[in-house]
């Protein structure tokens, strides 16, 4: 007559997710019914992530023995839903009896919603079982869904009540010769279609119908037998044969009935009936009074599964009514940005809640795991959604970059100042002593290496990060080449000086130029070879700040990087070294020792500029790089020129050959 009752529990389930209700009670009947039902309906709402806190079976006796305990109380307190298996006895007789003794030992009890698997109207048992209370509680029925539903609030009594009698009327006729009387009745009669939806409630519908299918059956039975058969059979006083039930197996098996006949009910994958079902909202209010609405469906999909549909209609209207569902929940949900953190020993369902480690996500409530966020975003604050990085380089507009524009533009401006005071007094003897061109080119690629620090600041390009590194390493390879050629040209010149020294045919300022193209040749050749085999280019760290996307210039060759710093530095250290062994020889004025310092201050930032670079991270890298390049600048510039435009501006009467010479 009706689906089998397990084919509702996925629906309860999700009706338990819509509403969020996670720790719930049980109550059954002890009888194999209930049984069935706790050992169907538990491993399926575990699945689901949902708890049972109250698990109990009644008696079935008009006064069940439940234990109540002081946990008992506090999980009744706590526990605002329960799933009940939909038997009258154990509706009438069990549950509404605990509730009143739980709410006369507690005074007043709090709202509970009810959930049971019956397929009636029980209307009538909430009115019995209703108890005046502060509050209102809740239940929730399911009855087959029809595609019409019956308006049984309208039913004419009258006119249905007479309307048995009409089609099935049977008259008695007897002749006055005859013995036996004659009883003539109507074999057919059809319901008028007005008639049903006015007269059946939702549960004598489904009874109607189940009698109807029966009936198809009977008449399938009886137009298939012949009049042979009928012979074999046993009739009744009508002359038809008497069928027993066992004889209808076979035509109510044939459930293509069913489908015909039964509205709203049809046959699954397993030839058994099956139906989509309304769920039935009835609210009792706390002066005893009884609404029933319509809160939504539950309907079979393609996929075998089953849609949840809660009508908005109904909520609007407990909002109307300044009321709310309650909630059931063993613990606060956890709110985007946390993670749950299961108790050791408890339910699923009892956990508390732990922010989500740094640099990930959650953004739903009650979350098993924080996520990571994209490489280009990172979590927000509250770290309940990934907001994009903020893209990040070495710019003019922040207070790091200007600084070092401020110190390049400085030291350029210096050494075009020290350029030109040396063009105006380019005859003097300070400025013509060892070798004037050599300093010309000191100076320029000093103001070369300046202007290249502005290569690093700013938004990097690609055409930026080919030249960075390659301008750095030529140009100060150009630099430290002319004060190598300085030093070897003094060093010359006191050998020369001794009787029959070959030392005087190397002066002149053709070695001078042979050192400088030669030793930055190498340095080309090394900067070609890192551009033909792997050049640096244009690239985007998003792992190395959390907050921020770095634009930045690969090396490409990290090899081909440090072997051009290496060379580089392996220049200065032959610099340094001829230097430091000529500061001791005597003259006025001995650019050797100036030399010496000026490279002393060049190694000692190139030589700290690697564990720095190699531990900072970021544009701040790049800052290295710059300061670094500024600084050893600044210490050529300062430790050559700084003496000698001295004595050129201010010590003229220093300025003479006699001077010199002595």
């Amino acid at each position: 007559m009706v689906p089998k009752e397990e084919i509702l529990y996925p629906g309860i389930v999700h009706l338990l997710q819509h509403f969020g209700w996670t720790w719930i009670g049980l109550f059954a009947p002890d009888n194999d019914n209930g049984e069935r039902f706790m050992r169907a309906l538990k491993p399926l709402l575990s699945s689901h992530g949902i708890c049972v806190a109250i698990s109990q079976t009644l008696p079935e006796t008009t006064v069940p023995k439940v234990t109540v305990t002081s946990v008992f109380l506090s999980l009744w307190r706590q526990v605002k839903v329960f799933v009940l298996y939909g038997e009258n006895r154990s509706i009438l007789g069990g549950i509404f009896l605990v509730k009143k003794l739980l709410e006369h030992m507690l005074d007043s009890t709090l709202g509970k919603v009810w959930i049971t698997t019956a397929l009636w109207d029980l209307s009538s048992v909430f009115s019995m079982g209703a108890s005046k209370s502060q509050q209102s509680h809740w239940f929730f029925s399911f009855a087959i869904q029809m595609k019409k539903r019956p308006k049984y609030e309208q039913v004419d009594r009258k006119h249905f009540f007479s309307y048995q009698v009409e089609p099935f009327s049977c008259t008695y006729s007897k002749h006055e010769r005859s013995v036996k009387g004659r009883r003539r009745c109507k074999q057919k009669g059809e319901m008028p279609l007005n008639v049903l939806e006015h007269s059946l409630t939702p549960d004598s519908y489904s009874v109607y119908h189940s009698v109807r299918a029966v009936a198809y059956a009977v008449h399938a039975a009886m137009s298939s037998t012949s009049k042979r058969m009928r012979r074999r059979f046993r009739t009744d006083y009508l002359g038809f044969p008497e069928l027993h039930p066992w004889q209808l197996d076979p035509f109510l098996r044939n459930f293509s009935v069913y489908n015909s006949s039964m509205d709203g009910v049809y046959v699954d994958e397993n030839r058994e009936l099956s139906a989509n079902f309304d769920i039935q909202g009835t609210i009792v209010w706390p002066n005893n009074s009884i609404e029933k609405m319509k809160f939504g469906s539950v309907e079979r999909q393609e996929s075998l599964d089953q849609r949840l549909t809660i009508e908005e209609s109904a909520i609007m209207w407990l909002a109307g009514a300044n009321m709310s569902l309650p909630g059931s929940r063993c613990v606060e949900s956890c709110h985007p940005g946390f993670v749950k953190a299961i108790r050791e020993g408890e339910l699923i369902c009892c956990y508390d809640c732990l922010p989500c480690p740094e640099g990930t996500i959650s953004t739903q409530e009650d979350a098993a795991l924080c996520t990571e966020c994209p490489p280009d975003r990172h979590p927000n604050k509250d770290q309940n959604r990934c907001i994009p990085k903020d893209i990040s380089f070495l710019s003019y507009e922040e207070s790091l970059g200007n600084i070092l524009v401020s110190i390049a533009l400085l030291l350029s401006i210096t050494t075009c100042i020290v350029f030109g005071v040396f063009i105006k007094n380019q005859e003097t003897p300070i400025v013509k002593a060892n070798n004037r061109d050599l300093s010309y080119v000191l100076l320029v690629s000093l103001l070369l290496s300046f202007l290249s620090s502005f290569l690093f600041i700013g938004r990097p390009s690609e055409a930026t990060c080919l030249l960075q590194q390659v301008a750095f390493n030529v140009i100060f390879s150009v630099a430290v080449s002319s004060l190598l050629a300085k030093t070897i040209t003094v060093v010359l010149a006191f050998l020369a000086t001794r009787p029959g020294s070959r030392a005087r045919r190397w002066l002149g300022k053709t070695l001078a130029y042979i050192i400088v193209l030669s030793c930055s040749s190498i340095q080309v050749l090394i900067c070609s070879f890192w551009l033909g085999l792997s050049p640096p280019f244009l690239d985007s760290d998003m792992r190395s700040q959390p907050e921020e996307i770095l634009l930045k210039c690969n090396q490409g060759s990290t090899a081909m990087f440090y072997a051009a710093l290496g060379y580089l530095g392996f220049l200065a250290g032959v610099c340094f070294t001829v230097a430091f062994l000529a500061r001791k020889l005597p003259g006025s004025f001995n650019e050797a020792q100036l030399i010496t310092f000026s490279m002393l201050v060049f190694c000692s930032v190139w030589v700290s500029f690697v564990p720095t670079y190699l531990s900072t991270k970021g544009k701040y890298m790049v800052a290295v790089q710059v300061f670094s390049i500024l600084a050893s600048g600044a210490g050529l510039l300062v430790g050559i020129f700084l003496p000698k435009s001295y004595i050129i501006l201010l010590r003229s009467d220093l300025n003479t050959k006699e001077h010199l010479k002595n």
